[in-house]
């Protein structure tokens, strides 16, 4: 009988769970807009989206800046290397038009000029894409910003990366993201995952979907506390499948159009 009610519990616990992820706009409303700019987070909002995830590097003269890639070539035509390029020298690239003509003139913000367009309700995930030399940085606009601590989610690749913000910042929540080689088996496994998120200590872990993600790797995953999320989703049936597996959340380009078919 005791056993009878707690499988019961852990069912409608895992179910209330997998009924509302949140739906976070990858680079904003990619999909409709050019990534990462203010426009996109903006329309992420009018969307309807529950947060946003937006990619950071660090400039030469230490501004934390909004951008996918190392350079600018494949959003603006011209190439210039972040790490190695003033604020000023940006700025001055239009990283819209690629998008469409009538994004013409939309500029690379700083983490700042973001920050400032999220609602005291919504989430901001940052992508740390430089080195663990940034996180200083990031984590200043963070303090000085109107946001609070539970708004905020660290993800990184790097494991260096999360191991300092946790460091540094205890209080945030700091994810560790990996994707898998499709040549070979699930790697890493749920055990190596979960290895290496006790040695950095992270809260939890972003994976990008992959056929082979089963509820037995969520529930290890689980059994250490930390939590789990998904990405880059634009199609229902995997969103729905993430969403019964217990996804926290689930990073789209199209938060408006997923959550109407969800």
């Amino acid at each position: 009988m005791i056993n009878r009610l707690i499988i019961s519990l852990a069912f409608m616990v895992s179910a209330l769970s997998a009924a509302e992820p949140w739906i976070i706009a990858h680079r904003g409303a990619s999909f409709d807009a050019p990534e990462n700019t203010l426009p996109a987070f903006e329309l992420a909002w009018k969307q309807g989206a529950d947060g946003i995830e937006g990619d950071f590097h660090l400039t030469a003269d230490h501004k934390v800046v909004c951008i996918h890639d190392f350079d600018t070539l494949r959003v603006s035509g011209k190439k210039l290397v972040i790490a190695e390029s003033t604020m000023a020298d940006l700025q001055k690239l239009d990283v819209g038009t690629w998008k469409n003509p009538k994004w013409k003139g939309v500029r690379i913000p700083t983490l700042d000029e973001v920050l400032v367009t999220v609602p005291h309700n919504r989430k901001f995930f940052i992508e740390i894409k430089s080195d663990e030399i940034i996180v200083p940085y990031v984590l200043a606009s963070i303090n000085k910003s109107n946001l609070s601590r539970a708004q905020i989610v660290i993800i990184s690749f790097d494991q260096k990366v999360v191991a300092r913000v946790r460091k540094l910042a205890p209080d945030l929540v700091a994810n560790w993201l990996t994707s898998f080689d499709k040549s070979k088996d699930l790697s890493p496994n749920a055990q190596k995952a979960c290895e290496i998120l006790t040695k950095i200590g992270a809260n939890g872990i972003g994976v990008k979907s992959d056929a082979r993600l089963d509820i037995e790797f969520v529930t290890q995953i689980r059994k250490q506390g930390r939590g789990f999320h998904v990405w880059t989703i634009d199609d229902v049936a995997t969103a729905k499948r993430f969403r019964a597996m217990g996804a926290d959340s689930i990073t789209t380009n199209r938060p408006e159009w997923l959550r109407s078919g969800m």
